[in-house]
């Protein structure tokens, strides 16, 4: 996978991780979030991936759409990107930053924060 691909792979995981279907699979969400992934949530509580996918497989609440907008990616080594985005989702705003790595054929996600916007 080139550096292209290493982009194209992690927004694809992104947004596979804002899907309904994915969220609901600990196995999916096992394959993406890397062993040690860590996340600050928009409460600023700190999940370990172990919690997190606990929380996301127990939610059963529809999710609507999610809108990423502002897409940024900045490469952080030659197997790493961090990409940054502006997500709206159920009528919040919030600006997103995760950091994906390359793992074998795909990529996994070591680390994601949430901070939401101001209405």
């Amino acid at each position: 996978m080139n550096a292209e691909g290493l982009v194209a792979a992690a927004w694809e995981a992104e947004e596979a991780l804002l899907a309904p279907a994915v969220r609901s699979d600990r196995p999916r969400l096992e394959s993406l979030l890397a062993p040690d992934f860590t996340e600050i949530g928009q409460s600023g509580r700190l999940w370990t991936r172990e919690e997190i996918v606990a929380a996301l497989v127990g939610d059963t609440t529809p999710l609507p759409p999610a809108v990423l907008t502002e897409r940024e990616v900045r490469p952080v080594g030659p197997d790493t990107v961090l990409l940054t985005y502006r997500l709206e989702l159920d009528g919040a705003v919030s600006r997103r930053s995760s950091l994906w790595r390359r793992d074998g054929d795909g990529v996994r996600c070591l680390f994601h924060q949430g901070t939401p916007v101001p209405s």
